[in-house]
This record gives C-alpha cells, sequence and structure tokens, in this order.
C-alpha cells in the first residue's frame, strides 16, 4: 500500500489542536508529513506542554489515519510542544513629567567624596543656567542637608492636580529631597530595604519638583538595594562613577561600573570623575602631589572604555565649603571654581551624546531575582 501525502492531511484536518479552535494542518501545528509505502511520519508542533496533552495528540493522529486512511499504516508521531513564556511579575518605572535627565552619582566605595561631587555638579550647573534638582538617596548616611546649609529646613506641603506633594527644599537655585529632612541629626535611620525603597519613592513621586533640566542622584555607596530600588523606579539617563586614584577605591568603582553594564540593567555609564587626584600646597602652586595614587582613574576609565570626566584636586577649601553649606564651586574666579565647571561641561556632553546616540532608557524591568547576582566583568 503506497500512501499518499495529501490523503493523510486530509485526515489530519479532522483533528482540533489542544487548546485551539483550529485543525492541526490550518493552525500550522503540523510541521511536516512524510510518507513511504505503508509508513507515515507526521511531524507536529503544540503549545501545551502537559503530558496528557502530547498523548492524546499521538492517539487522535494514530485513530484518523487508520480509520481514514489505511488500518494498517505504519505511523511515527514526533511531537515538539512550544510551550509560551511564562509572564514574569515585571515591576515597571515610570518617569516623572517634567524632568529631562536623570543622572546617578555613584561610588562603588564610601568616603570618595561622591555626595561633595554631587553637591559642586548641581550648584555648578544651576550657575550654568540649568534647572537642577538633588534627590539625596543615601538613606543611612544623608549629607545633602549639611552641604547646602538646609539642615533646619522642612519641606512645605503643596498641591499639584488635586493631590498632596512635598515641595523640595530649594537653595544656591538647587532643589534638594532628604531623609535628613525627616529626620533628627542625632537619629539613627535603622530600616530594611523595603522601608527605604518606600520611603525613596516618596520622595520621587510625592514631590513637586517642577521642570528639571536635570535631576542628580546621590546614590549611598556599594551596589546593593537602594540601588536597585532607584532603577526599577526611574528611566535613569545615565551615572557618573566617583573614584578617588588608589588602588582600594579603583577596584570598587569598577564593581560600580560593572554594576550599570549588567545585562538586567544597562544604565549608560556617562563616564568616570577622579576626586582627590593629587595636593597642590597653596605656597607651591606648580607643584602635585599624588598622595593617593596617581591617573588611577584615567587608567580604569581606559580600561573599561568610558569617559574621564575630570580630575579634583585635594583641596581644604573643598572640604570646609562643604562642612558651612557653601559647595566650593560657588567660589568666583579660583582654580576650583573652573575645575568644576570643566567636569560639568563634561557631564552635560556625556548627556548630549547619550541622548543623540541611544533611545530614551526606561526603567529597568526587575523580575525575580534579576540583577541580585555577582557581575562577572
Amino acid at each position: 500500500m503506497n500512501l499518499k501525502k495529501q490523503d493523510i492531511l486530509k485526515a489530519l484536518e479532522t483533528i482540533t489542536v489542544p487548546g485551539e479552535g483550529q485543525n492541526m494542518v490550518d493552525s500550522g501545528a503540523v510541521k511536516n508529513v512524510v510518507t513511504f509505502a505503508d509508513e507515515v511520519v507526521v511531524d507536529i508542533t503544540i503549545k501545551n506542554p502537559a503530558l496528557q496533552a502530547r498523548k492524546k495528540t499521538e492517539v487522535e493522529i494514530l485513530k484518523a489515519i487508520h480509520e481514514l486512511v489505511y488500518e494498517k499504516a505504519k505511523v511515527k508521531v514526533n511531537i515538539t510542544v512550544e510551550a509560551p513564556a511564562k509572564p514574569t511579575n515585571e515591576i515597571k518605572g515610570k518617569s516623572i513629567p517634567g524632568i529631562q535627565n536623570i543622572v546617578a552619582i555613584a561610588s562603588g566605595k564610601g568616603g570618595v567624596g561622591k555626595s561633595t561631587v554631587t553637591a559642586n555638579l548641581a550648584v555648578t550647573l544651576a550657575k550654568m543656567g540649568f534647572k537642577v534638582g538633588v534627590l539625596d538617596a543615601d538613606i543611612y548616611g544623608p549629607s545633602m542637608p549639611i552641604m547646602f546649609d538646609v539642615e533646619l529646613k522642612r519641606p512645605l506641603s503643596v498641591t499639584v492636580d488635586g493631590k498632596s506633594k512635598m515641595q523640595p527644599v530649594e537653595n544656591y537655585g538647587v532643589k534638594m529631597l532628604s531623609i535628613g529632612f525627616f529626620t533628627k541629626p542625632d537619629q539613627a535611620v535603622v530600616w530594611r530595604g523595603p522601608m527605604a525603597a518606600k520611603a525613596l519613592n516618596q520622595m520621587i513621586f510625592d514631590a513637586a519638583w517642577g521642570e528639571l533640566d536635570f535631576l542628580l542622584i546621590d546614590l549611598p555607596p556599594g551596589t546593593g538595594d537602594i540601588h536597585l530600588s532607584i532603577m526599577q523606579s526611574l528611566p535613569i539617563t545615565g551615572a557618573v562613577v566617583v573614584s578617588t586614584p588608589q588602588n582600594v577605591a579603583l577596584a570598587d568603582a569598577k564593581k560600580g561600573v560593572a554594576m550599570f553594564q549588567q545585562e538586567s540593567i544597562n544604565v549608560p555609564v556617562l563616564g568616570i570623575i577622579e576626586n582627590m587626584a593629587y595636593f597642590t600646597p597653596a605656597e607651591l602652586p606648580e607643584n602635585k602631589y599624588y598622595i593617593f595614587g596617581q591617573e588611577g582613574a584615567k587608567h580604569l576609565a581606559e580600561d573599561l572604555n568610558v569617559p574621564l570626566l575630570g580630575e579634583i584636586p585635594l583641596v581644604q577649601s573643598i572640604r570646609e565649603a562643604g562642612d558651612v553649606g557653601r559647595p566650593a564651586a560657588m567660589q568666583s574666579g579660583t582654580p576650583l571654581e573652573a575645575a568644576f565647571e570643566r567636569i560639568t561641561q563634561n557631564v552635560v556632553q556625556e548627556v548630549v551624546n547619550r541622548n543623540t546616540d541611544l533611545p530614551p532608557t526606561e526603567a529597568i524591568k526587575i523580575t525575580t531575582m534579576a540583577g541580585c547576582s555577582a557581575v562577572k566583568k
């Protein structure tokens, strides 16, 4: 008995695909039919992964061919299961209307001057004419209220579109929110991750930021829960990593860059800023002493193929200015003002390049344990 392919297909048209209304030929479930004498091979793909569905499909094919074509046909059925991907429990972030660019300032290690750099970048952007905001996301060590001399101020409540919002505290042309506004100076914030994340979300979405060209986020040191919470809440335009030239700091800065470049996060790294790059005594202005090492961040930037945004010298007045609440970049006609202006111009240029060359950033979609692992870079 020589079986014909068209007879087999006609018989298979009498069978409905499990879970679908069409017959298995019209639905495209039958991928191939091969006949040779009284032998038949049927290749079929179904979407139901259950063993019962596979067995039922095989039995129905055998029955249809034996009853409608040839009762002694030797039939082999190859079943492939293409189960649809299970829906993931995505936590999607949302943008804030009116905020054009969100730049995260990070460091893998504490004590490298990340908050100082953030404060000086913010006031320099404001001096350039940009509308600037700062979110102090360092829940456990908020320092922005001190650096902007607003420790005693508190955000006011305002009504926006019928909803009560927090009015950020403003000084030097910079709008700012920090957990430091809601705690006493000697009060420790002893919170677990979910509580910290909830507080951050309130400062982000329950605030009347208004129109901003830049929102700078002062992230805490490290690569942990707060960072993921921020990046899944907001579409970060790009990240800036701060480090000193010291090998210990560079090792952690490298991890900070790797965090943003992780596949599940994929936030563009705008560049690296080297803080405390060298020391120049006032009485010897031509001398440079590399106390923490020389050009460490420059070499790291080259290795990681990211821009070096600039170097900030180790100067006593930067520390003093931060302690009294008037960032050093507020000075006029000084080398420090020029240094921060160059770095800020480089940051702005990298943001422009990033917005020109790359599509708009989306808030990362955290699924199950995505992002909660060591990153190999």
